[in-house]
């Protein structure tokens, strides 16, 4: 499987998921925002995080129109996996691939910590390798983390299967961490080929480093 990884000014995640996706098998290419064509060969597009352009104006504002986007853009069009990570979220958010928008969390405070997730929507790609209701653990650090969508929006996200994880306890109980609507913490488009999530799966690929639930999540695009 061949995956290609994004890298914008202020991108401090692409190596942490070009290690994520080799250490699964993949071959894994980074190429700089100024490119403007993707490799023909991508099976995965990954828009990892950290802050890109500094994250000026609203986080991922700047990015949406980097040169690399146009490609992006037509690489979704056709169907092509595409999966954004934190910053690579909040650049789908931007770029109109996914709906709603990011808002600064609640709190007004950066927070970084393992936080526990309940699958939602396993019916794509990208989760198929866990069941609906499992929990995982995974790593989240954010300042603008604060999913919003209207009530049409949510209700056409909850119809169409396009909510994908929430923030939960060790439980399972879904509980608010950052103040996003309903809890959500990953979502998907309607024709499930581009997702987004704001906790790092790429961060959470060994137990030595804390927990290995990450790789379960990544595996699902090795299919």
């Amino acid at each position: 499987m061949n995956v290609t990884v994004l890298q914008f000014p202020g991108t401090n995640c692409e190596y942490d998921t070009q290690y994520a996706f080799e250490k699964l098998g993949c071959n894994v290419e980074i190429i700089w925002h100024k490119d403007t064509t993707i490799p023909e060969n991508t099976d995965l597009l990954v828009i990892p995080g950290g802050f890109s352009y500094g994250d000026y104006l609203r986080s991922g504002a700047i990015a949406r129109f980097a040169n690399i986007m146009d490609s992006v853009q037509a690489y979704a069009a056709n169907g092509g996996k595409v999966l954004g990570i934190c910053n690579g979220f909040q650049i789908l958010l931007e770029a109109g691939l996914l709906p709603g928008a990011m808002k600064r969390n609640d709190s007004l405070h950066f927070i970084s910590k393992y936080n526990h997730l309940k699958v939602i929507n396993n019916n794509n790609t990208f989760l198929s390798e866990l069941n609906n209701d499992d929990i995982v653990n995974i790593p989240v650090a954010h300042h603008d983390g604060n999913y919003y969508i209207c009530e049409d929006g949510l209700k056409e996200l909850e119809e169409n299967e396009q909510i994908l994880l929430k923030y939960c306890n060790e439980d399972g109980n879904v509980q608010n961490l950052n103040g996003s609507v309903s809890n959500i913490a990953g979502i998907c488009n309607k024709e499930k080929n581009v997702f987004g999530l704001m906790p790092h799966p790429e961060r959470a690929m060994e137990e030595l480093l804390g927990c290995s639930d990450g790789v379960a999540m990544l595996k699902g695009f090795l299919k």
